[in-house]
């Protein structure tokens, strides 16, 4: 009886995709030869939690390290070799050309696995290359970092970046004891999410003595005197420099290798993950993938779409038909006592996408208001007007926040519409909700709007108005309290218990915007208005408190 050849599998890559996919391979075919190529000293570690490692949450090293080569081969009979650099791809012979510890080495293959990741993007500046300044992207970067931070006892540092990364390193630096200053080019810090969200989490960074400056770069780091100089003039102290401005694609060996590289600067895959080469897949931060609600090709590089793409480029590899069918981009940052979390598309990014995009806010208790220790929750669904269906999604506060998004991004999986939310049956126990959970009430205010009952208004599309031709009328509906506590300049001041009394005041010709607190007595006054023949009135959604956070005003 002829015995068929075992198919040798080689993954370049050991970390998230490439470990995943190692593992899968074993479970679907015990016969193939696995290898893995790691450059790297560790294989499978947890480099999201390389932050934690560094604040003190997570206080044994080895607890991310979660496997080795010698018990790669023990539990899955997977080789594995560190230190060994992938250098040229033969794709006609399919023999991969690697440097390690036995030098120049070739490995064959029948189905090649690329799960190289990312490289983080280092400025080229005068000092970047200073002993006191660090990335952090590798178990070595940690242990650099943790070194410098024992021996060198810096008392002050700063974070240049305001994404995922750099807002967990300024936490983690700013319980070490550090003076932190987190310095961000774009005008807010996490600059992925609208702007609201990121005035809030620089807000929650300051209120944890974190200084934020952004809008600005640094120009140059002075290792004599420990300073950054920005490119506004400005010098800050900064014992310790740590760059996290973005991550690059490690895309050389398959440039090199004449593979095609899609529009986003990822590497092209089809949705079995297939490169233009039809014996090489691909999973991870390196490819370029669909995104499930713009449909637009973008990277994705997030820990969880690259273990599920690692899982399918080795089912596909031994002659399966698995389909990655898209990413929605759905993270959460974890910034001290509060935490902030989206997913699908911002407002800017739908409507760069073209949508006819509404947005929806709420600021309500996490769980019923008559329970003790609730905690404000900002909710902001983004939704396509003409059909109803979810775009996208964010959240802000100290509690409930991931739980909401989550859930969120089923509904965009599902691709369910407002009205689907407002039907939703989730858990309520005053403890853990309300009786209408702030999901649901996101989604009647957006119904509102859809249906012309309470039509809203943002505060970037009132401040845009402010400064047109014919400006609303702005209408504060709040008590005198609130109104001397803070409020838009120019604002006419009527409470909303006094709004039928006062009609008269109001002219019937121009637009009226109107804004309460948070939104909800601002649709009252909005259905007073309508129903007394007002033709053209608007809910600022969110109220002052989405127009304070806005930082375009």
């Amino acid at each position: 009886m002829e015995t068929q050849n075992p198919k040798k599998i080689l993954i370049i890559g050991g970390v998230a995709g490439g470990a995943t996919a190692a593992a899968r391979a074993r479970r679907t075919d015990e016969t193939a030869e696995i290898t893995v190529l790691e450059r790297g000293p560790y294989v499978s570690y947890a480099n999201c939690g390389l932050p934690y490692f560094i604040a003190g949450d997570i206080q044994k090293r080895s607890a991310l390290l979660l496997q080795t080569p010698e018990g790669f081969d023990g539990r899955y009979g997977v080789k594995v070799h560190l230190r060994t650099e992938a250098v040229a791809i033969d794709r006609s012979r399919r023999v991969v050309r690697a440097v390690g510890p036995k030098g120049e080495v070739e490995y064959p293959y029948d189905a090649l696995i690329l799960a190289q990741g990312g490289n983080p993007i280092a400025p080229s500046m005068p000092g970047a290359d200073a002993p006191h300044v660090f990335r952090l992207w590798t178990v070595p970067d940690m242990d650099r970092l943790e070194k410098h931070l024992r021996e060198g006892q810096p008392k002050t540092a700063v974070v240049v970046g305001g994404g995922f990364i750099g807002l967990e390193m300024a936490e983690a630096f700013a319980r070490r004891g550090l003076a932190t200053t987190v310095v961000e080019l774009a005008p807010t810090v996490m600059s992925l999410m609208d702007p609201e969200l990121g005035h809030q989490v620089a807000g929650a960074l300051r209120a944890a003595n974190v200084a934020v400056m952004t809008g600005v770069a640094v120009a140059g780091v002075n290792a004599a005197d420990r300073t950054v100089t920005l490119t506004d003039g400005q010098t800050v102290l900064a014992d310790l420099v740590l760059f996290s401005v973005g991550v690059r694609p490690e895309l050389t060996l398959a440039r090199e290798a004449g593979l095609e590289i899609g529009a986003s600067g990822g590497l092209a895959v089809n949705a079995e993950l297939r490169t233009s080469d039809p014996h090489i897949w691909a999973a991870g931060d390196m490819v370029e993938v669909t995104h499930k609600v713009s449909g637009r090709r973008v990277r994705v590089p997030l820990a969880g779409p690259a273990n599920r793409q690692g899982r399918i480029a080795a089912t596909n590899a031994l002659g399966g038909h698995m389909k990655y069918n898209g990413a929605l981009g759905t993270s959460v940052v974890k910034i001290f006592e509060h935490t902030a979390a989206m997913t699908g598309l911002s407002e800017k990014a739908a409507r760069d996408a073209g949508f006819d995009v509404g947005v929806a806010k709420v600021h309500k208790d996490h769980h019923a208001g008559y329970y003790p220790g609730g905690e404000l929750l900002s909710l902001t669904l983004v939704y396509d007007r003409k059909t109803g269906r979810l775009l996208g999604a964010q959240a802000f506060g100290k509690a409930g926040v991931e739980k909401r998004v989550d859930v969120l991004a089923t509904a965009l999986h599902g691709q369910m519409t407002l009205e689907d939310l407002t039907e939703l049956d989730l858990a309520y126990a005053p403890p853990y909700s309300s009786a209408n959970d702030p999901i649901n009430l996101a989604a009647f205010v957006g119904e509102n709007d859809r249906a012309g009952v309470s039509p809203l208004m943002t505060p970037g599309e009132l401040r845009a108005a402010l400064s047109g031709p014919t400006p609303p009328v702005v209408l504060d509906v709040r008590t005198l309290a609130e109104f001397g506590r803070g409020h838009i300049e120019g604002a006419r001041h009527v409470p909303v218990d006094e709004l039928r009394w006062s009609l008269d005041d109001l002219p019937r010709d121009r637009t009226i915007a109107v804004y309460d607190r948070t939104g909800f007595l601002g649709h009252l006054a909005v259905r007073i208005l309508k129903q007394n023949g007002f033709p053209s009135v608007y809910n600022v959604t969110g109220g002052y408190t989405s127009l304070a956070a806005d930082v375009t005003r």
